[in-house]
């Protein structure tokens, strides 16, 4: 008597909410800071100038973790790597925790991103889990984690920094990594990578795949644009509403990142433009809501309520654009092969992180140098020049729709 063999066993709906669960909590890690540049740069010491590195440094760190630890995900046990992340993840919270200096701080920051790679290990390690018929529709709901992780981050960070400190915040999330890391040793099955090649040979390999890649490389392209400027203002933003302008508490900066949440509501719409064959000019959406996003702040509006109103309108419009466009991306980048998917999906995210740590590097130098107006159109370029990368895409889409031959 035969009996099905475990790979012909979908995914359970229980493992699906876990990792979509686990990745949201691992990758707000990163997010905590934004709402809190300007208490932790002045509890730290750090200048004006320089508040940006607070979030730039996280993203330095989850980059090189993208590039050097996620691929292992294509040649160690899943699960190891993964707690592993975690406990790395925890000692470097609690060190941001305690951290009094400015360059204590940075480097736990660095530490924070390093480790918080961990979910990028989840992502491929729910699309191996699956079956060829259900894999898109359950990546979609574990990004979907990851997202809102993203999103409640950046409130959940204010609301616990107004009412107890930013060190609380810190140190609640290393406790968080802490359980979660027992939680999924218990909980995630062993997966042993077939790949017997050296991590040497591994990291070889990754010039060669973003070579003979060209969706690697254009929808990193269009992400990094899009992230660096959500980066930029998210990094900026909280600065204007706690300045003279606005005179928000961390309470009334958590309500404003509250209410960008709403942009969520992109992710579904723009996977199901990609499945309808659609993803070319969703992208354009995508970037086109990303322009739309700074050029509504640059109106200035007389009144505190008008004003306010704008930069509530352009959170969600900019959120809106990054959520979309990352589904759009994710969906190309997996329908690409499963003995590189980690691989691939290390290198479209730390490409499109190095563009969030310029983005957010440059918005706080230009805002301290030139203010919120030189802030908002240094995000504004960003999607522009992608938008304008687009157009040789769709021009060549045009040329071969135009070439192709007809019947009938």
């Amino acid at each position: 008597m035969n009996h099905p063999s475990p790979i012909e066993r979908d995914i359970a709906p229980g493992m699906v909410l876990l990792l979509a669960v686990a990745a949201g909590l691992i990758v707000a890690n990163l997010y905590y800071a934004q709402t809190l540049v300007g208490p932790i740069s002045a509890a730290t010491g750090l200048s004006p100038s320089a508040a940006g590195l607070v979030v730039t440094l996280t993203q330095v760190g989850y980059t090189l973790g993208l590039l050097f630890i996620v691929p292992l995900g294509d040649l160690v046990e899943n699960r190891r790597l993964v707690v592993g992340g975690l406990a790395f993840t925890a000692l470097a919270l609690l060190a941001a925790a305690f951290s009094s200096g400015a360059w204590t701080f940075l480097a736990a920051a660095l530490g924070i991103g390093l480790g918080s790679v961990a979910a990028q290990v989840l992502v491929p390690f729910a699309a191996h889990l699956s079956l060829e018929a259900t894999r898109g529709r359950t990546v979609g709901k574990v990004v979907s984690g990851l997202l809102l992780g993203i999103m409640l981050a950046r409130p959940v960070a204010s609301l616990v920094a107004d009412h107890s400190s930013w060190h609380a915040v810190f140190g609640g999330a290393a406790v968080l990594m802490a359980v979660l890391a027992l939680v999924l040793r218990r909980r995630l099955p062993l997966r042993v990578p077939a790949s017997t090649v050296s991590y040497a040979a591994l990291m070889g390999s990754l010039w060669t795949l973003l070579r003979t890649t060209p969706v690697l490389r254009r929808r990193a392209a269009y992400h990094a644009a899009l992230f660096g400027a959500f980066s930029l203002f998210w990094t900026v933003a909280p600065l204007v509403l706690a300045g003279p302008r606005f005179h928000l508490s961390q309470t009334g900066i958590a309500i404003f990142a509250l209410v960008g949440m709403a942009g969520a509501v992109a992710s579904p719409v723009a996977g199901h433009l990609a499945d309808r064959g659609h993803t070319l000019l969703a992208t354009a959406g995508a970037l086109l809501l990303g322009i739309a996003g700074f050029a509504l702040p640059l109106f200035a509006a007389a009144s505190w309520t008008a004003a306010l109103g704008l930069l509530v309108a352009a959170s969600i419009i900019l959120d809106m654009a990054v959520a979309a466009n990352l589904v759009l991306g994710q969906r190309a980048i997996f329908s690409l092969g499963a003995e590189v998917r980690s691989r691939l999906n290390g290198l479209y995210f730390a490409l499109f992180f190095a563009g969030g740590a310029l983005g957010s590097a440059l918005g706080g130098w230009t805002y301290a140098t030139w203010g919120w107006e030189a802030a908002l159109l240094a995000g504004l370029a960003m999607p522009a020049l992608a938008l304008l990368y687009w157009t040789t895409e769709y021009a060549a889409s045009a040329k071969a729709a135009r070439s192709a031959p007809t019947f009938g």
